[in-house]
């Protein structure tokens, strides 16, 4: 899965930069999400302007991120299309996860 990590305070914001975030890209996400975890990185803001499609095995990976960072972690969620938001709606997942328009606005929840 094709990302781009920048780190911004004690958050590492992840942007994936794929359209799509189904069954064929969940296990890459979940290795290189477990890979960030594994260097230290708990606190994440995770971009998701360029995904315009997520299934359950999407969101299922990125809620297994969430138990791996445990109480002490946090992933903060952006830049859902009408679509993939309405997946997290759906499913319930924007009660799980603070969500945000933008990650510029994530951020300036956490200063």
């Amino acid at each position: 899965m094709k990302t781009e990590n920048k780190e911004v305070g004690r958050y590492l914001v992840v942007k994936i930069l794929e359209p799509r975030m189904g069954a064929d890209r969940a296990a890459s996400f979940k290795d290189e999400m477990g890979k960030l975890v594994d260097q230290g990185h708990t606190a994440f803001v995770l971009d998701l302007s360029e995904v315009n499609f997520i299934d359950s095995t999407g969101l299922g990976a990125i809620l297994s991120i969430l138990k791996r960072v445990g109480k002490s972690g946090d992933i903060i969620v952006t830049g859902t299309s009408d679509t993939v938001g309405s997946m997290f709606k759906l499913t319930r997942m924007d009660r799980v996860f603070q969500m945000f328009p933008t990650v510029d606005e994530a951020l300036a929840t956490r200063v």
